[in-house]
């Protein structure tokens, strides 16, 4: 993108934002009615990742831009930030966290380069705040709740506090699978919440040991099933049947027959 191109965006955005002739839409949004958007765009960059799309990632990456635009806009206008000090930040905050590029640092290889990206922004942390960073200091609270607790258990183990090996993370979702079924037997409805929640948890640092991320996971899962689940529709359909013909073993027979279909 040349300077042109970001330009006549900012001014697009400017333009739309103008409270005399631009978009009531526009003009009446704020920063928090615009954040589910800007989540929701960069799932729908990940999913044509997902999809190898490369001409949807296009479009889609133009919609995340968007939003990075739109509340630069918005800051602009209350005289915080524009967009300027937004990309001399990021690229500052590039420059400052590769030493190893950009000065005389060496690093090894990739693992000892996130090492030391950790140890940078635990640092910046600290001067941010004036004080010793916690552990768990500067983990969003906005990550979808499964990543948030891949990374809440990876800040805990780089001091220690994890399990040995997968299987001790194997054994306690075991244990979290049992009190599970207590609170399920009681009918204890905040009980049974507490520990789905503690369940998932586990789950989550199970893949973590398995050095794959619970997030991409279950997508590929939830795509997985919709994919199924829709040639399973698609099978009633062919033989001329609806749902409500279908007895509950006969449709996990069907659903049997689809899971064997490459």
């Amino acid at each position: 993108m040349s300077k042109s191109d970001i330009n006549n965006l900012l001014e697009i955005m400017a333009a739309l934002r103008d409270p005399d002739t631009g978009c009531p839409w526009d003009i009446e949004q704020d920063f928090a009615t615009i954040a589910p958007h800007t989540i929701e765009e960069a799932y729908e960059v990940a999913d044509a990742i997902d999809r190898g799309d490369l001409d949807d990632l296009k479009e889609e990456l133009g919609d995340l831009l968007l939003q990075v635009v739109f509340h630069a806009q918005m800051a602009a206008e209350r005289q915080a930030f524009d967009f300027g000090d937004v990309t001399a930040a990021i690229g500052a905050k590039l420059l400052r966290r590769h030493p190893h590029v950009f000065g005389n640092e060496e690093i090894a290889d990739a693992r000892a380069q996130t090492e030391a990206w950790e140890a940078h922004k635990r640092r910046e942390r600290e001067a941010e705040s004036g004080h010793s960073a916690g552990v768990l200091d500067g983990v969003s609270l906005g990550l979808p709740a499964l990543l948030r607790a891949a990374k809440l258990g990876k800040r805990a183990a780089g001091v220690g506090f994890d399990w040995p090996d997968a299987q001790g993370v194997r054994d306690k979702i075991a244990e979290e699978a049992a009190e599970l079924d207590d609170a399920r037997r009681a009918a204890d409805h905040t009980a049974i919440a507490e520990e789905i929640g503690d369940l998932l948890f586990s789950v989550a640092q199970l893949a973590r040991h398995h050095d794959i991320d619970p997030e991409e996971a279950l997508r590929a899962a939830n795509a997985k099933f919709a994919r199924r689940f829709r040639a399973l529709e698609a099978r009633l359909a062919a033989d001329g049947m609806s749902w409500a013909d279908q007895s509950l073993e006969q449709l996990e027979a069907r659903w049997q027959g689809v899971k064997r279909q490459p």
